[in-house]
């Protein structure tokens, strides 16, 4: 279901069909990015474990499936005075929809 912003809400779901998040974003890799930020953070980007993420789209039957990894980094120079000097930086990859069958 579309809000009035143009966001969609997406229900992170486990393996065993529990839905305990929910992100929101205009497209289904923007809520991936978000709940791939939550994973555990590698020192690098390569040494990064690739994670599944599996987003059901609020009001649909769809469920997005992606791959993602996270990854610690420095802040960049210019940042803000309220930001460390590390960051959390994430990346998702596409695998393909699934319906449910419920």
């Amino acid at each position: 279901m579309v809000r009035e912003d143009g966001k969609r809400n997406f229900a992170l779901r486990e393996t065993d069909g529990d839905e305990s998040s929910v992100f929101s974003g205009n497209t289904p890799r923007q809520a991936a990015l978000k709940a791939a930020r939550r994973l555990e953070p590698a020192s690098s980007e390569d040494a990064a474990d690739h994670t599944e993420i599996r987003l059901r789209e609020k009001g649909t039957d769809k469920v997005h499936i992606y791959e993602g990894w996270a990854w610690h980094e420095s802040a960049p120079d210019d940042k803000p005075d309220w930001m460390p000097n590390e960051i959390t930086e994430a990346n998702v990859s596409k695998q393909g929809i699934k319906h449910l069958d419920e």
